[in-house]
This record gives structure tokens, C-alpha cells and sequence, in this order.
């Protein structure tokens, strides 16, 4: 099997990367990790970078030279897919239209519903019976791209805010890579 390389975006612990660096190194799962990008030099999913020694670049975003520096990363490895795991900065349009159908994310809701931050509490505080997780395609507009796949659970009565992010953790970690199993079944 001929893998397409991959990068991903990461902001924070990276609790997504890992899982989706556990699925790489999987014979019959389609793509590779050939570069991980952070906004934030301290972001503890680096830690994954230099475990499994993929490389990585971060990237402030103040920066002027940002997207041109991206950009140059990212085609120089040669990407097909760009995964956005827990990156918490807002892509610009001319970079989402240089890689149009390329990038996908995974959100903690059930899309369109709760696109955003702070989720896990507007869900909780509106009283949903049921949430989830999406991966969907990035688009030019907030979490409003065609989605791939997403899975639910049922919320209990006495959820709070950490039990219903560990849950939507849980699930997002298998969830992120059935949807690129599946998305390129269908190429």
C-alpha cells in the first residue's frame, strides 16, 4: 500500500496526534506523518513529535512570514493531507482555498451544533440528551465544512464538564482516523 503523506496541526497536548501516530503505524492505514506543525512552542503533543521522531515545525502565527513559511513545510514534504487535531487558530482564507479539500478537523460536537470554543459547557448548559464528535473538511467558514463521519453517545444526568470532554476525547481518538480510513476509500 502506497501511503499519502500527512501533517498535522497541533496547539496543545496533542492527545489526537498521538492516537493518529499509533494508526500510521498501522500496515493497511493510509497515510503517513511526515511533519507536525504547532502555533506553540510549549505545546505538550510536541513531546509526540520528538518520541516518534517525526518532524516538526512550529510556527507562531504573529509572525508576517506565517503562511509563507507553512506553505514552503508543507510542500516540501510533499503533503496530501493536512489534519487540524486540537489547532486553535484560525486558518486564512487564501491558505484553506491553497489547499481546498486537503484539510480536514476534528470538532467536540456534533456539527453544526456548538461549532466554536468552550463546547463541552454550552452543550452541558443547553441540556442535550446526546453529543459527539465530527471530522469534517475545512472550509472557509468556522467548523462549517462538508463532514466525514461523526459518532455520538448519550450524556448522563450528572456529566460535567471533565467527564463529558474525556468521553468526547475517547471517541475523537477512533474517530479521526476511521475518517481517514474512509475518506480515502472513497478516492
Amino acid at each position: 500500500m502506497v501511503k499519502k503523506n500527512s501533517c498535522v496541526f497541533i496547539s496543545g497536548a496533542g492527545t489526537n496526534l498521538k492516537a493518529l501516530i499509533k494508526s500510521s503505524r498501522e500496515y493497511k492505514f493510509p497515510i503517513n506523518i511526515k511533519l507536525i506543525i504547532s502555533n506553540k512552542r510549549n505545546a505538550m503533543g510536541l513531546l509526540f513529535a520528538r518520541r516518534y521522531s517525526i518532524p516538526f515545525k512550529v510556527i507562531k502565527t504573529k509572525n508576517a512570514l506565517f503562511e509563507k513559511e507553512l506553505i514552503n513545510e508543507i510542500n516540501k514534504k510533499k503533503i496530501s493531507l493536512i489534519c487540524l487535531a486540537g489547532y486553535m487558530k484560525i486558518l486564512s482564507k487564501n491558505f484553506i482555498n491553497s489547499y481546498k479539500g486537503k484539510i480536514i478537523n476534528i470538532h467536540p460536537s456534533l456539527l453544526p451544533n456548538y461549532k466554536g470554543t468552550n463546547t463541552f459547557s454550552r452543550v452541558l448548559k443547553a441540556g442535550e440528551k446526546k453529543t459527539g464528535c465530527t471530522v469534517h473538511f475545512v472550509n472557509e467558514k468556522l467548523d462549517s465544512g462538508k463532514t466525514i463521519l461523526q459518532k455520538s453517545f448519550q450524556i448522563d444526568k450528572n456529566e460535567s464538564i471533565q467527564t463529558l470532554k474525556k468521553k468526547t476525547q475517547k471517541m475523537e481518538y477512533k474517530a479521526f482516523s476511521e475518517a481517514i480510513t474512509k475518506l480515502y476509500m472513497l478516492i
